[in-house]
């Protein structure tokens, strides 16, 4: 082969190798681009009410909830048992069991000494009884015998004067013996009584020992007044520093607030309402709740109070707010008092407005813009603010269903 044909076909070949080359790149640049603009996150524009409301932060809360206290005149309250902390409990179910040991073992004591004092009282009674009889047997005998004195007695006038002496002599032994008589009957029946009288005391002493006992024993168990969750208070017995919730093992003194049950169905969200914001909020207003730990949650309320008294921060800068209070008009059986939340409080509504994310909106040469995806590419375009939420923008400028992108556009993606 001649060296000019060797020499064309190499040049010929570099040229085609450096096209192919040169179109490949082209096209990985191009893909390159087009997988980088279509990673960016973006959001279509959406028509409809735009609702503007107020944010206020707080937390969940109960309105009304019933305190679980340890009885007060049992002594020695030592927990064996508790419900689960922040378990729902019904109305009814156990919430607290304190040990019944030492009252069981008082009980049965107490129930021994009242069958002794019964006994001691049967048998005194049945002492008296016997008692009484004979003293009946026995008044009977002086009362015949004075009748059978005075028989004798009357004798007197047909016997001799001695015998007739002695006989009304003998009446009268009978009549004294007869006034002995009864006035020990007297005295037995009146000492009889005096001593069933004391002995009926230590009885019912004895009774009303057992009584208390057993509705000490009936206090022992706690149960949930009303429908919630438990909630157990601190055990400060070892000093504040060191409390903790009630736990089982721990010594409670009588009386003492062991745990509390709200009322889940009071709750309410209560947050803080800006000073500058004070003026654009007014009781009986529509709201909405929202709970931090259950995203999925838009909750119907409405504002039912504002506090009167501004609070001020400790925080620097200085700002004051007021107390908001929004009830939930459904509430739903996972929310928990002292859950972080919002209370978005509406103070108007836009009809039929274009909303994008607040994110989506930047600024550009002073003016808001957002940056359309179109194709892959984006471009600025330059819009108009009408209502501003803390997520969401109300905006006048770009049609329903557009894609804006919720990051800032670098100036070599901008078209």
């Amino acid at each position: 082969m001649k060296p000019r044909v060797r020499h064309a076909r190499f040049w010929t070949g570099l040229a085609i190798t450096l096209l192919v080359l040169g179109g490949a790149a082209a096209g990985i640049y191009r893909l390159r681009r087009v997988q980088a603009a279509g990673t960016l996150p973006v959001a279509p524009a959406r028509q409809g009410d735009f609702s503007v409301f107020v944010r206020c932060r707080g937390e969940l809360k109960a309105t009304r909830s019933v305190q679980v206290t340890a009885p007060v005149n049992v002594p020695s309250l030592r927990i064996v048992w508790l419900a689960p902390p922040g378990g729902p409990v019904k109305k009814g179910d156990m919430v607290v069991r304190f040990d019944p040991s030492s009252t069981q073992q008082q009980l049965q004591e107490n129930l021994a000494a009242l069958k002794q004092a019964q006994a001691t009282l049967d048998q005194a009674v049945a002492d008296a009884r016997i008692t009484a009889e004979q003293d009946r047997q026995d008044l009977s005998t002086a009362k015949y015998a004075v009748e059978k004195a005075g028989m004798e007695a009357s004798k007197a006038e047909i016997v001799s004067k001695l015998q007739g002496e002695e006989s009304r002599i003998d009446l009268k032994l009978s009549q004294q013996k007869l006034l002995v008589e009864e006035a020990t009957v007297n005295l037995h029946a009146t000492s009889d009584k005096a001593k069933i009288a004391s002995l009926t005391r230590l009885r019912d002493q004895a009774q009303a020992q057992v009584d208390l006992t057993r509705h000490r024993l009936s206090e022992m168990d706690l149960r949930a007044p009303l429908n919630g969750i438990v909630i157990y208070m601190q055990n400060n017995s070892q000093g504040w520093i060191n409390a903790k919730p009630f736990q089982v093992g721990d010594q409670v003194w009588p009386g003492g607030v062991v745990a509390e049950i709200p009322d889940l169905s009071t709750l309410e969200m209560e947050g803080k309402l800006e000073e500058i914001d004070r003026g654009r909020v007014v009781v009986g207003q529509q709201a909405m709740v929202r709970i931090d730990s259950l995203p999925e949650l838009n909750m119907a309320a409405e504002l039912v109070a504002i506090s009167p008294l501004t609070e001020e921060s400790f925080e620097w800068p200085r700002t004051r707010s007021f107390r908001a209070y929004g009830r939930i008009l459904k509430p739903d059986p996972r929310l928990r008092p002292a859950m972080n939340g919002s209370l978005d409080v509406v103070v108007d509504r836009i009809r039929n407005a274009i909303s994008i994310p607040a994110k989506a909106v930047f600024t550009q040469h002073g003016k808001p813009i957002v940056f359309v995806a179109k194709n892959g590419r984006y471009h600025a375009a330059e819009i108009q603010i009408l209502a501003r939420n803390p997520d969401e923008v109300a905006v006048k400028g770009i049609p329903a269903g557009t894609m804006v992108t919720l990051v800032e556009v670098k100036q070599g993606q901008t078209k």
